[in-house]
């Protein structure tokens, strides 16, 4: 039996996956109005602990805003924030979220995406644009790191989805598009599949909504 016949299970990350984003729109539209070394501080690899506090929930969306004022040392407004922040975030395509509400008749299907309440969000705005109320509407269960009070690649993070549901690793295929998110997950004997820039998550499955990839 092929590896993708046993899995059971699928664990998608979000953004670079299911949503359309770019780094790179934040880190100019933050120049834009006036930090212009935004980069040193937040990457898709790495970032300072600011912005680890506000994806875990520990710091609220004004205590981050304050906190960039100081870190920064320029007295940006809350609507200038929030707006360079948010550039980050394009489209969400309808045929991806259309492709993860039909594989719940396959497989159990859950979100699990390092995130924050500003961008949070603008996502439930984009989705209910396709008359889905919120991402538990599309998957048995979505997770979100300024929810969860915990984040990738962090190995309570899978391991509390997986208890939580319990999942079997080996029957569980885990996708997601940051490299260091996919070896932690494999530590674990999560089987997984890094999505690279030249993919696109539907071209993973068949018309019938079975995986034509085996995951490593």
């Amino acid at each position: 039996m092929q590896t993708r016949e046993k899995i059971k299970n699928i664990i998608f990350d979000f953004g670079g996956v299911i949503l359309n984003i770019d780094y790179q729109k934040s880190v100019d539209a933050f120049k834009e109005i006036g930090l212009g070394n935004f980069e040193k501080s937040y990457s898709k690899a790495a970032q300072i602990n600011l912005f680890n506090e506000l994806e875990c929930g520990l710091i609220s969306p004004e205590e981050f805003r304050k906190g960039l004022r100081i870190v920064s040392g320029k007295n940006f407004s809350n609507v200038e924030i929030d707006y360079a922040w948010n550039k980050i975030i394009l489209d969400l395509p309808e045929n991806r979220v259309n492709l993860m509400n039909e594989l719940k008749s396959r497989y159990r299907t859950f979100l699990l995406s390092n995130t924050n309440k500003i961008h949070y969000d603008l996502y439930i705005t984009k989705l209910q644009k396709y008359g889905y109320l919120d991402f538990n509407k599309i998957f048995e269960k979505a997770y979100f790191s300024h929810e969860m009070k915990m984040r990738k690649p962090d190995n309570e993070t899978f391991e509390f989805v997986l208890q939580e549901h319990l999942l079997i690793p080996k029957e569980t295929l885990f996708i997601d598009d940051s490299i260091q998110h996919i070896d932690a997950a494999k530590k674990l004997g999560i089987l997984t599949h890094h999505l690279n820039v030249k993919e696109d998550i539907t071209d993973l499955f068949d018309k019938e909504y079975r995986l034509k990839i085996d995951p490593m």
